[in-house]
């Protein structure tokens, strides 16, 4: 029983000892966050259980797109903008948040770190700018100026999602 626990003990820290967020630090060359209120035109995408309505999305470099993301299906979605390589290493952090708990199949859920003194807690999170999350049966937005003619996609990288086909083409040209 001791080990038991013991080894439930270390996993969590395993989990919780390299920090987990989505990298808001990390540049955005292809454009960046912008208020809805500044939005150039608006773009509906409906997520249903493992796919997006939207298969594929054109813009003009310099729009402000308010992208209204509407989960229609029974699991939490994401709606990420990045590259290919953006959304692999987005994939392993979204593993690691589901790993720990934190992630749920309908939601995100607070940590009870109140046994686990003394570690960063505060680094677990999921905020990056150019990311939502959207729980079943809700809407959200994200708006975004467009600054760079880029090949992207959208996708949701919660695990095997973004395998199972939740992934679209964004071309941004001039």
């Amino acid at each position: 029983m001791f080990l038991r626990k013991y080894q439930g003990l270390a996993a969590c820290l395993l989990a919780l000892s390299s920090p987990v967020w989505a990298s808001s630090a990390q540049p955005r060359d292809f454009g960046q966050p912008a208020p809805a209120t500044k939005a150039t035109r608006s773009v509906e995408v409906v997520m249903d259980d493992m796919s997006f309505t939207a298969k594929a999305i054109d813009i003009k470099t310099g729009e402000t797109i308010r992208f209204v993301l509407v989960n229609k299906g029974q699991l939490l979605h994401e709606f990420n903008l990045g590259d290919a390589a953006m959304h692999a290493r987005h994939q392993q952090e979204m593993m690691k948040m589901q790993q720990s708990g934190m992630l749920t199949p309908t939601g995100m859920k607070e940590m009870d770190h109140g046994s686990m003194a003394g570690m960063d807690h505060g680094m677990m999170k999921h905020d990056d700018p150019n990311s939502v999350l959207v729980e079943p049966g809700k809407t959200a937005e994200l708006t975004w100026t467009f600054t760079k003619a880029t090949n992207l996609e959208f996708a949701c990288n919660i695990p095997g999602h973004y395998q199972a086909g939740m992934v679209g083409k964004l071309t941004v040209s001039q």
